[in-house]
């Protein structure tokens, strides 16, 4: 069984930084892509981006150039910098486990809460 746990969350000012971890546990870990998605009140969830087991980065558009993800394989790691916060950020950070080759996740953290306000 997989299991994803975050970690990191809180309040930052507009224009800070935050650093979320997720620690996974369970089968060998670069059998997965991982993704960090992020759901804001009364909107879906959506990708933030993602890292495949080689360690190659995709994000949106909306964060791109602010935010980088990257891994450690040797201890089943991955992590998420956010730099230069917007309050439009504010949402609950989800880690995710997606099988190499597949487009949905299978394995989900449990989710931690970024807001940003001044």
């Amino acid at each position: 069984q997989v299991q994803l746990v975050e970690s990191g969350g809180g309040l930052v000012q507009p224009g800070g930084s935050l650093r979320l971890s997720c620690a996974y546990s369970g089968t060998v870990f670069t059998l997965y892509a991982m993704g960090w998605y992020r759901q804001a009140p009364g909107k879906q969830r959506e990708l933030v981006g993602d890292i495949t087991r080689g360690g190659s980065a995709n994000y949106a558009d909306s964060v791109r150039g602010r935010f980088t993800i990257s891994r450690d394989n040797a201890k089943n790691t991955v992590a998420l910098q956010m730099n230069s916060l917007k309050p439009e950020d504010t949402a609950v950070y989800y880690c995710a486990a997606r099988r190499t080759g597949t487009s949905s996740p299978v394995y989900w953290g449990q989710g931690t809460q970024v807001t940003v306000s001044s």
